[in-house]
């Protein structure tokens, strides 16, 4: 099911906003999980996940979420979740983790 995963970050005022494009499961969770936490690492900003090129996500890229939230928390800072597609943000609700993030 390995479809490729690309991530870019900038820096808007005082927060990081990450596009997610892609689908993230068992092949391409890693690259997601280096990359987040490297962006959480170097800027220790609140993030904005912008998610609305991102196809697909299973349990092992929730949990790459929840981990980079506890990560980021360290800073003090938040993560918000943008522009999840309805069959995505199904899986936020069902999975209570649209009460752990933001969802906008």
């Amino acid at each position: 099911m390995s479809s490729e995963l690309t991530l870019r970050h900038e820096q808007v005022g005082d927060c990081t906003k990450i596009y997610i494009s892609g689908e993230v499961d068992i092949y391409t969770s890693q690259n997601l999980k280096d990359k987040l936490y490297n962006i959480i690492d170097t800027f220790q900003k609140d993030l904005k996940i912008d998610c609305k090129e991102l196809n697909y996500i299973d349990s092992t890229g929730l949990g790459i979420f929840v981990g980079a939230l506890r990560r980021s928390k360290q800073f003090g800072k938040t993560i918000s979740i943008l522009n999840l597609k309805e069959n995505i943000k199904k899986l936020f609700i069902i999975t209570g983790l649209d009460k752990v993030f933001t969802i906008e």
